[in-house]
């Protein structure tokens, strides 16, 4: 059976426009919160009139719902569709349902703690900020419902294996999996905090927490949930946009060599976001940065490949010369908007990539740390081409699963752009604030940004309002999206659209690779790594750390008992 033979079920198209259009929502508010951080530093609002929040409420609403909750959602969304269309097998929809139930229980309970203001954790909730405990829940329940799907697709595949030995497993499905192997294998680790130590904490069953402990299971966590945001951005990447762009994709062994490397080194990297802890021997904070570094090599495979695959496709669109074929690609085709989506991410990821050198370094991130130079670099990479990609595939998504035309395609086809140009003067502001000291996670608005204030400092203020200038561009793009993206859901429907399809093609080099064909090996290396870099790590922090901590509220002067 040919892919174009292939039907989604009924059930699989309501589940899969569910799992898009609910985060959807809980994504404006996310970033809504985020706009308004950006006017309380600049000091042009005291308190968020909608939300009744306050500066810290407001970020924590913004990291989870955006960083977590959305996140989370569009890769379960995004395998849903792309391993059951690749395979030619429909899915479990019970456990199906199952998966998108908890999920949506749990970022619910999530976001109306947060709302209620019983949970101002921040995206990293450490202790000892302590929110309520179904917050702790909530974040349970999405986790637990992602890894419902996930065992949801392994029979599928291990049946398609049996069923096509020797044949090659399709692209997209090699990037999903790779995907949800990072994203298990990390939130062991976030599981174990939250279940043993926070949830407990909160429930008021112990007194005290491991701070140092804590914090370090959230970044064994923290990092690896960078990459979980970036995979599924790559799978659109390598299988989605040489064919939208009009070519095909360069080499398909550097694709699945991409996903392998990921697998083994995505992991053992989480200590450099604690270079300034002194719990952590430097020599094992020297090999996390190692490993740093090394994961850069699969980003530098794919910048070449997938600007070889952009040429062989501008080439094929009449391009001529060096560079000619960069102006033959989609860049302004209302039909080709998707198109926008990925390539102003890849655009922005260079940046953001380069940012990243700095922080992995021991002695630049001495610089940087806990300046506004750090939510400045990660807005270049999640805020950047993860956002715009699952953007894309959202709208994309909704358009196939729900047989609705896209709406305001040319306005559709601006949000990218409009948004690179807000991101990129609202990053520039903040790193450059943060060279020069500029704190993150400060309420401005009350100190350093009001010339009454004893904390004035005049020469961050050029930065805050570089950095109020291009949020509110970038906030100005996402509404438009909302826009278009509600136009579409509440369409006709198209009565042409019968079967689902992706815009995916063959490659132009199909090398046999054997030794990429199966995720064992690599999963094998990574738990050796991982091994090997937290068992010392965890050891120091248990050698160097003694009794814990009250839990504490940003609200309140004194330790909460």
């Amino acid at each position: 059976m040919s892919t174009l033979d292939f039907r989604f079920t009924k059930s699989e198209k309501n589940l899969n426009s569910t799992l898009i259009i609910i985060p959807m929502v809980l994504l404006f508010i996310g970033i809504y919160g985020g706009f308004m951080q950006t006017l309380f530093r600049a000091g042009i609002v005291q308190s968020d009139p909608f939300m009744g929040g306050e500066y810290y409420k407001g970020l924590t609403i913004h990291g989870v719902l955006n960083a977590i909750v959305f996140t989370t959602f569009f890769a379960v969304a995004l395998g849903n569709a792309v391993i059951p269309w690749s395979l030619k097998m429909n899915l479990n929809s019970k456990v199906a349902w199952l998966s998108g139930i908890l999920m949506l229980v749990g970022s619910v309970i999530t976001a109306l703690v947060m709302v209620a203001g019983e949970a101002t954790v921040l995206y990293t909730f450490y202790p000892p900020l302590k929110a309520h405990p179904l917050f702790y829940i909530g974040l349970v329940l999405v986790v637990v419902g992602s890894w419902v799907a996930f065992f949801n697709w392994i029979p599928m595949y291990l049946r398609w294996r049996k069923e096509n030995a020797g044949e090659k497993t399709p692209i997209a499905v090699v990037g999903m999996f790779t995907t949800f192997i990072v994203w298990f294998i990390a939130t062991l680790s976030v599981a174990v905090e939250i279940l043993v130590f926070l949830l407990p904490w909160s429930l008021g069953l112990v007194d005290e927490v491991n701070v140092m402990l804590a914090r370090t299971l959230f970044w064994f966590f923290g990092h690896p949930l960078v990459y979980f945001w970036l995979l599924p951005a790559y799978v659109m990447y390598y299988a989605f946009l040489p064919k939208i762009a009009g070519g095909r994709l360069y080499s398909d062994m550097a694709a699945r060599l991409v996903f392998m490397l990921f697998i083994v080194f995505s992991v053992p990297v989480g200590t450099h976001h604690q270079y300034m802890d002194p719990a952590i021997g430097s020599q094992w904070k020297f090999l996390h940065g190692v490993f740093t570094f090394a994961v850069a090599f699969p980003s530098l495979i794919t910048a070449f490949t997938i600007a070889a695959s952009l040429e062989y496709a501008g080439r094929k669109r009449g391009g001529t010369g060096l560079f000619g074929w960069i102006k033959k690609l989609p860049f302004f085709e209302k039909d080709s908007w998707f198109f926008s989506y990925l390539i102003a991410g890849l655009v922005i990821f260079i940046f953001g990539g380069i940012s990243g050198i700095v922080n992995a370094s021991y002695q630049m991130n001495t610089v940087v740390h806990n300046t506004a130079w750090i939510p400045g670099h990660f807005h270049l990479t999640v805020a950047g081409p993860v956002l715009l990609a699952f953007l894309g595939g959202s709208m994309y998504l909704i358009h196939q699963f729900m047989g609705k035309p896209v709406k305001m395609k040319g306005w559709t086809l601006s949000v990218p752009y409009i948004y690179t140009i807000g991101v990129f003067i609202f990053s520039w502001g903040m790193m450059r604030g943060g060279l020069i000291g500029m704190p993150r996670r400060t309420n401005t608005g009350a100190s350093y940004a009001n010339p009454e204030s004893m904390l004035y400092q005049p020469d961050w203020m050029p930065f805050i309002d570089i950095s109020v200038i291009g949020g509110l561009i970038m906030f100005l793009a996402i509404v438009i999206y909302i826009v278009a993206f509600f136009a579409t859901v509440f369409a006709r429907s198209e009565a042409t659209l019968e079967a689902v399809t992706f815009p995916v093609t063959a490659p132009l080099h199909d090398e046999p690779a054997n030794w990429l064909r199966n995720f064992k090996p690599y999963i094998y290396i990574a738990i050796v790594l991982i091994v090997l870099s937290y068992t010392p790590v965890i050891l120091d922090v248990l050698e160097s750390t003694t009794g814990g901590s009250l839990p504490y509220s940003p609200n309140s002067p004194v330790p909460l008992r």
